[in-house]
């Protein structure tokens, strides 16, 4: 069974930074890509970053140049530096991999920025 799990989020002050990784454990083969959604209250899902087995980014306009997205391909790991958080950045932040045509998601990591 595939999981993916979360960790690294926290409270940080406006300007401060974050670290967040997701382990993917269950899957013999590597996602082909893996990403980060956030869901702020009363908001959809949005993406914030996605990353390829081959290395390709792309990146939600509003986290381009602050948020750098990156992977360890053996071992299906993922993770996202957070740089110059700011309050809009508050939310719950999903790790999601894709393998074999599915989808899969972690249980989410709260990050929460203070003015």
């Amino acid at each position: 069974q595939v999981q993916l799990v979360e960790s690294g989020g926290g409270l940080v002050q406006a300007g401060g930074s974050l670290r967040l990784s997701c382990a993917a454990s269950g899957s013999r083969f590597v996602f082909n890509a893996m990403g980060w959604y956030r869901q702020a209250p009363g908001k959809q899902r949005e993406l914030v970053a996605r990353i390829t087995s081959g290395g390709s980014t792309n990146y939600a306009d509003s986290v381009k140049g602050r948020f750098t997205i990156s992977r360890e391909n053996p071992k299906n790991t993922l993770y996202m530096q957070m740089d110059s958080l700011n309050p809009e950045d508050t939310a719950v932040y999903y790790c999601n991999g894709v393998v074999l045509g599915r989808d899969y998601w972690g249980q989410g990591t709260q990050v929460t920025v203070s003015s």
